[in-house]
């Protein structure tokens, strides 16, 4: 091999070096054991906040009111749904659950997004119940299912890691094919961002801070200290910028993993993947850039073409028209396996089939499409769950 193909395939071999060894997972939840209740464990609040939330509000509620926590109630927000969603949820027993209550959403004021108002709509519901507040709050979408010792689990490693917040990784259900093509590249990406899920985040290092807004746990003082969901009230990745602030005031956040009692099922087909990473795929971008906001779509979308693209579309015009010569296709033909080797691993740790390895120009090709419509489309609009959002800057840290 000559220096000039080595040097021409190196950023491949590094890439793939980095992925293996320097993308760290987070540390699994702790086990808990099945003793007799403790009545000085955290009081939790758990606040679901569903829209049009039909086909999946069952699941979800039965699976929160079946959790083996000696202390706990759950508020479903029934935010403006026209699918009978609250009334599904009405008519699930409360099991174990001290309490289960569904209560309609509120007009949602001017300058918030949905989700950060239904949140706080949750937070605000009367603590008479208990004859003081929680001592946690749970915010955790509509869309996900929860293991029986769940909550314990959670309580037991924020206690553990002497965290104020924690975030957990479930399972990301992938059932059809364009779930399975495009879901696993968009995740592999927030993971070279935020690559050290294994450390708890302190306030040195808040602008590494991210949270799965699909489950938050967070205690009372800390949510409070942030400025709660006002903190975040004009922004559609309010997940992301919640684990910011939460670090940034102060507080330490840290990420588990749950792949074993954590389930969500985001999209169901691709146009629901492509609709729903639209609206927030290039501001979560920008958030997460920092410094580098400015250039970080036109940054992504060119890092994505010339590493995972490129090398194939070569290889596919030396071979069919003959047109390049024999170092640019050998060049070609190395790197498009080193394409093939890093994606057939990440396809399958991401839970999609190793074969779609061989398909991934095409999920990336998805991935850039996204990020160009959500790029110009979200300037001008912010379309979800039937609501139209006018061009709504995301705020700066520290500003609500």
């Amino acid at each position: 091999m000559t220096l000039s193909l080595f040097l021409g395939i190196l950023p491949w071999l590094l890439l793939g070096f980095f992925l293996a060894f320097g993308v760290k997972m987070p540390r699994p939840l702790p086990r808990v054991s099945a003793g007799a209740p403790d009545t000085r464990v955290p009081f939790v609040r758990v606040i679901v906040p569903a829209r049009n939330e039909a086909a999946n509000i069952e699941r979800c509620v039965r699976s929160l009111v079946a959790q083996r926590y000696p202390r706990f109630e759950v508020v479903v927000v029934d935010d403006g749904s026209t699918d009978g969603t609250g009334d599904l949820a009405r008519a699930i027993d409360p099991g174990e659950a001290q309490r289960l209550l569904v209560i309609a959403g509120r007009p949602l004021p001017e300058g918030w997004f949905g989700k950060p108002w239904a949140c706080t709509t949750g937070v605000e519901v009367p603590e008479d119940f208990m004859g003081h507040p929680p001592d946690l709050y749970l915010f955790t979408d509509a869309d996900t299912e929860h293991a029986p010792d769940l909550l314990a689990r959670s309580v037991a490693a924020l206690a553990e890691d002497h965290a104020q917040g924690l975030s957990l990784i479930g399972h990301q259900e992938l059932e059809t094919f364009g779930e399975k093509l495009a879901q696993p590249p968009i995740f592999a990406l927030i993971g070279i961002r935020f690559q050290r899920l294994d450390r708890v985040v302190e306030p040195p290092r808040w602008r590494d801070a991210i949270a799965n807004g699909q489950y938050i746990l967070v205690t009372r003082d800390r949510y409070e200290a942030l400025g709660r969901h006002a903190a975040v009230r004009g922004e559609v990745v309010e997940d992301l910028r919640m684990a910011q602030e939460l670090v940034r005031t102060g507080g330490r956040l840290t990420i588990r993993g749950a792949q074993d009692a954590f389930s969500t099922r985001m999209y169901t087909s691709l146009a629901d993947v492509v609709n729903g990473w639209t609206k927030n795929l290039a501001i979560g971008a920008r958030q997460a850039a920092g410094p580098f906001a400015p250039i970080a779509v036109a940054g992504i979308v060119t890092a994505l073409f010339v590493m995972w693209i490129l090398p194939p579309l070569v290889l596919l015009a030396s071979l069919f028209f003959g047109a390049l010569g024999g170092d640019v296709r050998l060049w070609a033909a190395i790197a498009t396996a080193c394409t093939v080797a890093i994606w057939t691993g990440a396809y399958r740790q991401l839970g999609a089939p190793w074969w779609m390895g061989f398909l991934q120009p095409l999920g990336q090709g998805v991935v850039i499409f996204i990020f160009l419509r959500s790029a110009l489309r979200g300037q001008r609009k912010i379309e979800w769950k039937g609501r139209r959002y006018g061009s709504q800057q995301t705020q700066e840290p520290g500003k609500v």
